[in-house]
């Protein structure tokens, strides 16, 4: 069984508009949004999220992100409201961005959602996005200094209610974190991965990991160095740690899937490209970077589109390719929500019943 996932940005994009009845457009403002259009927006979602346990749908992911184009900067918000309108769904963060936040009060909230959830919770944590940690007025190199770090309150936090810890960024001695998680020992622990050394450091903690971006012949070399390492450490290994996050246009025609799909990558790449310091040039070697850094490109396996019998089989493939367990969908090349709303129906019609099987 492969467990197939959605995983989220809601897009900040004015096409997204076209479903609702509001067309006074001297009242939208520099996104595209009316006023009065911003909780349809999050309704919309919502809804969609609901039906995603009778669409066949393992969990959804939401993602984290600031200043741009996606409308989740609190993506545990949105968790809370998804666990009262679902019964069976995983439900989490891939991830939250672990250095904009006091560890301590992560693990707080992680008690209260797993709670909220009745112990649905997944748990994704990352070190953030350059250009986001820069716009906040904090660098890379101390976002990963408070990444690490924290990661350490996380670990201890989750585990036992009663922890000290003396750093660099956080001291507190006896902190008392309640409620406690549903889930025993923890809920799932999941890390987002571009580099190897990244999959290894997330496999001795025990995390499952994600990942995206390259090719399927370099991210089962990571998937196998995670495997590696986390059975040096007697942590579970194979397919149920693993997932791959691909994007997915599908419709009903190739020739406007090809269409959506050839728009999308070069949106994708430049918008990747101006915002992401780690974006290396197309012809290099993923995970490869100047100076020594982790970095990443975009292959052609990023993108997964076609015939809903065509994207089937290229998910399947690429799983079995990659030895992931777990595969999770970006929805992408909408040009609005009824054409997403369709992209969804279709997948979960022609490609979840195949992955409950593989």
């Amino acid at each position: 069984m492969v467990k197939s996932w959605a995983f989220e940005f809601i897009p900040a994009r004015e096409g997204f508009t076209k479903s609702y009845d509001v067309d006074d457009t001297a009242l939208r403002n520099e996104k595209g949004m009316a006023p009065d259009e911003g909780a349809a927006y999050f309704e919309f979602y919502l809804n969609l999220w609901s039906r995603a346990e009778e669409l066949g749908f393992y969990g959804i992911f939401q993602s984290e992100h600031h200043f741009g184009r996606g409308y989740s900067p609190s993506p545990n918000l949105l968790i809370a409201a998804m666990s009262q309108r679902t019964k069976n769904l995983r439900i989490g963060a891939m991830g939250m961005v672990v250095p904009f936040n006091n560890p301590w009060r992560i693990v707080e909230e992680i008690g209260m959602l797993d709670n909220l959830t009745g112990g649905r919770l997944e748990i994704g944590t990352s070190a953030g996005i350059p250009h986001e940690l820069e716009s906040a007025g904090m660098s890379p190199a101390e976002g990963r200094e408070r990444y690490e770090e924290a990661l350490q309150i996380i670990d201890a936090g989750i585990r036992q209610p009663i922890i000290s810890h003396s750093g660099k960024y956080w001291n507190f001695h006896d902190l008392r974190l309640v409620p406690r998680p549903v889930q025993q020992p923890h809920p799932p622990m999941w890390t987002t991965v571009i580099s190897i050394e990244s999959a290894r450091k997330a496999a001795r903690r025990g995390s499952k990991i994600t990942t995206a971006f390259a090719q399927n012949e370099q991210i089962r070399e990571l998937f196998d160095a995670y495997n590696e390492e986390a059975a040096k450490h007697g942590h579970p290994t194979g397919p149920e740690q693993v997932g791959l996050r691909r994007q997915i246009i599908i419709d009903e025609s190739e020739l406007v899937s090809t269409s959506r799909s050839e728009k999308l990558q070069d949106e994708l790449h430049k918008m990747v490209a101006k915002t992401d310091k780690r974006y290396v040039a197309p012809g290099q070697k993923a995970f490869d970077a100047p100076s020594g850094g982790h970095g990443f490109t975009i292959g052609e396996d990023e993108y997964i589109s076609g015939t809903p019998a065509q994207v089937r089989e290229q998910v399947l493939e690429q799983c079995e390719r990659t030895g992931a367990g777990h595969f999770l969908s970006i929805f992408g090349g909408c040009d609005d929500l009824d054409q997403l709303t369709r992209s969804w129906e279709l997948y979960a019609v022609e490609v979840n019943p195949a992955l409950a099987r593989a």
